[in-house]
């Protein structure tokens, strides 16, 4: 293959991004959070640890991983048609927990108050849609959480881990008005999050 015919193939190739679906979280939620980790930090610098940074804060629907550009008009209208069957909903954020339940803790994250289910059956509603439009189906189950850390060493992981759960979070509502489709870019100060497309909630409208 000459070098003209290896650039115009590369030229060719679809560009993939790497992407997941989520609900945003208001500006006050995620400022509380942020303290809940300010305070984690000042009673245990020691801990290596990464933090989530409070402007990047969110709760996953469905993470897609590397995805082909040309494939993001059939992705949205899968968000589309998952969206256009519910009305804008409230769900809280709540208690604090790690990931593993037991043994060495390698996430802290706070928990999602779902009392309507309406959270879980959209969700269920995009992963429908999108194995309609091709997509492979995530294979774990549902488990809606705001992560807030991730253990780097286990050097004061477990009191970390302690102090998390004794500090807990009280209930803090927030509503649910749209999927966002994110876009994840990896760089050496950290993952940059850029908003592709928003969905609304809108039955009825």
């Amino acid at each position: 293959m000459s070098f003209g015919e290896e650039q115009q193939r590369t030229q060719a190739k679809p560009e993939r991004w790497r992407v997941f679906f989520a609900v945003e979280l208001p500006a006050n939620l995620r400022e509380r959070a942020a303290e809940h980790i300010a305070c984690l930090r000042d009673a245990l610098p020691e801990v290596r640890a990464g933090w989530e940074r409070e402007e990047k804060m969110h709760l996953t629907l469905k993470f897609l991983g590397e995805i082909g550009t040309s494939r993001f008009a059939s992705l949205s209208s899968a968000a589309e048609l998952a969206a256009q069957n519910f009305q804008p909903f409230t769900c809280g954020i709540e208690n604090a927990g790690t990931f593993p339940e037991r043994g060495q803790p390698r996430v802290l994250w706070l928990g999602v108050s779902d009392a309507s289910g309406n959270l879980a059956r959209l969700q269920q509603a995009l992963e429908n849609e999108c194995a309609r439009a091709g997509f492979a189906r995530e294979e774990r189950a549902f488990r809606p959480h705001l992560t807030l850390a991730r253990v780097r060493a286990p050097k004061g992981a477990r009191r970390l881990a302690e102090l998390h759960q004794e500090m807990g979070f009280e209930l803090m509502e927030f509503p649910v008005t749209e999927m966002v489709l994110i876009r994840s870019e990896r760089r050496p100060e950290g993952s940059r999050y850029t908003v592709i497309s928003r969905h609304s909630l809108d039955i009825g409208s």
